[in-house]
């Protein structure tokens, strides 16, 4: 499946633009570490586009990302990537074999965690983020309280990167995309 496809799933069934954003970053991060590993860039990202495609017509942790399963197959979407989509939620019950799979774990919470540094900058600039001020951020609890810290740990670890390198990547592949995130600083007031 090319990209172009991928991305016409996301926008018939995500009409939220936060949520195509959040996407959007995984799918840098994904591409980022795809490179770093000497993987298939576009399979990598493939699955960081698609795996929140289903959350507003199924946006409850019963049904995400199990129910959009099928409508991936119907799509053409292989199973090697439905996959690694599933395997990026403990409770869909599909382990983390591959290194893509762990990847897609480790990328997909730190990107909101990130999100949120850049967002209260002065700047709105992702630009300006540094890794330093991810991780005093990380710190302060009450400070984009529904990122799970625990889990993006977690999820480093499996990776098998060290958790402030994993941010590094993570926020160098955002800041490769900040227009597309709208973290370029052109929406200060």
């Amino acid at each position: 499946m090319e990209r172009e496809e991928a991305w016409a799933i996301v926008c018939e069934y995500v009409k939220n633009e936060n949520l195509r954003k959040h996407m959007l970053a995984v799918e840098a991060g994904m591409r980022a570490y795809a490179r770093r590993y000497g993987e298939d860039e576009a399979s990598w990202a493939r699955v960081g586009l698609l795996h929140d495609f289903d959350w507003e017509i199924h946006p409850t942790l019963e049904e995400h990302p199990m129910a959009g399963a099928p409508i991936l197959r119907a799509r053409g979407v292989s199973e090697d990537d439905i996959r690694t989509i599933l395997s990026h939620a403990d409770r869909a019950g599909v382990p983390r074999e591959s290194l893509r799979d762990r990847a897609l774990f480790a990328v997909d919470e730190l990107t909101g965690l990130i999100t949120a540094v850049a967002l209260v900058r002065p700047s709105k600039d992702i630009r300006d983020v540094k890794v330093k001020s991810v991780r005093n951020k990380w710190k302060d609890r009450s400070f984009a309280a529904a990122v799970n810290r625990e889990e993006i740990a977690q999820a480093a670890e499996e990776l098998g990167v060290e958790l402030w390198e994993h941010v590094g990547v993570v926020l160098a592949a955002m800041q490769g995309i900040a227009a597309e995130l709208g973290l370029d600083g052109s929406m200060v007031n």
